[in-house]
């Protein structure tokens, strides 16, 4: 049996989120099995086609149907019926979890005598800054002390930005002017956290990947001297992913995680857009664990993300 994370709203906004996923992968799914009383090979190679065009990703789909063979072949009959338990069970079991599961629950934290660094990276476009404004909000609403670093001074745009949602969510934005070292606008947002006694730090840096051997060199820098501050800061690199991108979402992360220790994801937009079966083969396929979902415009639509949610709301009541 699977464990319940969601209230009845958050399982409404999850499922309404992501309802066109559902209609373009299970409208694909239903046609590969349409009129099939049981799970045989041309079913299984219409499911392979049907998880390839839906964005999941070749390697992951070739793993989703290796497990459903299996399966299939252990459970000697399988019908169509049953394939809706099957892939809940098996896509499941395949995406990456966070090793600590104690901060999944409702944006809580194990509190301590130093903050919770988040470091934030992604290429422009994608809703990063967008996503520290409502991570900022979420962990606020949840009772945390909040403070955020805007490390981007590529852009003036963003420190703007930034400044803005710190404006709007009510939690003070350490900055300097554009061009000032990313490394020390870390370190003054670390400093002024502990004297503020904050809870959790989010910083953002620069989305660019123009250079990677640059952004691995500036990243490291901004790592250590943050530690300085606090050690083993920060505990979460976030990558911030477009889920309406598809395969380009798969591209992105793979230079990300080249370029620094990535070890969480958060993939936004998923609202209103058929391609939410990236969130599957890149958990599958970088074994990190996606840790946020953006599922519409409001404040409360980041959501923790639970794999088995998640499945269970795609696969759920689809046959």
């Amino acid at each position: 049996m699977f464990k319940k994370f969601f209230s009845k709203k958050k399982k409404e906004t999850l499922d309404n989120g992501l309802q066109k996923t559902k209609e373009g992968v299970w409208g694909k799914i239903s046609k590969a099995i349409a009129g099939k009383s049981k799970v045989d090979d041309e079913v299984l190679d219409n499911l392979e086609e049907a998880f390839i065009t839906s964005d999941v990703g070749t390697d992951t789909t070739i793993e989703i149907i290796k497990r459903l063979e299996e399966r299939v072949a252990r459970d000697k009959y399988v019908g169509s019926q049953e394939l809706r338990r099957l892939l809940v069970e098996e896509v499941s079991d395949m995406l990456a979890k966070p090793e600590d599961e104690s901060l999944k629950e409702d944006f809580e934290i194990t509190k301590g005598d130093d903050p919770y660094v988040i470091l934030v990276v992604g290429v422009n476009g994608v809703g990063k800054t967008t996503t520290i404004g409502k991570l900022a909000y979420q962990y606020k609403a949840a009772g945390n002390k909040v403070v955020l670093g805007a490390a981007d001074t590529f852009r003036a745009a963003a420190i703007e930005q930034l400044t803005i949602w710190g404006e709007r969510v009510g939690v003070p934005v350490i900055k300097q002017k554009m061009g000032s070292d990313p490394a020390a606008v870390a370190f003054d947002t670390l400093q002024s956290a502990k004297a503020q006694k904050a809870d959790v730090v989010i910083i953002d840096t620069a989305g660019r990947l123009h250079n990677k051997v640059g952004l691995m060199n500036e990243l490291t820098k901004i790592k250590k001297v943050m530690q300085r501050v606090v050690p083993g800061a920060p505990q979460e690199v976030l990558l911030v992913l477009d889920g309406s991108m598809g395969q380009n979402a798969f591209e992105q992360a793979r230079q990300f995680v080249a370029a620094t220790e990535v070890n969480a994801l958060a993939i936004t937009k998923l609202d209103g857009t058929p391609k939410g079966g990236v969130v599957i083969g890149i958990s599958d396929q970088f074994k990190i664990p996606v840790k946020y979902i953006g599922l519409g415009e409001g404040m409360e639509d980041l959501q923790i993300f639970h794999a088995d949610e998640f499945v269970r709301s795609l696969f759920g009541d689809a046959i």
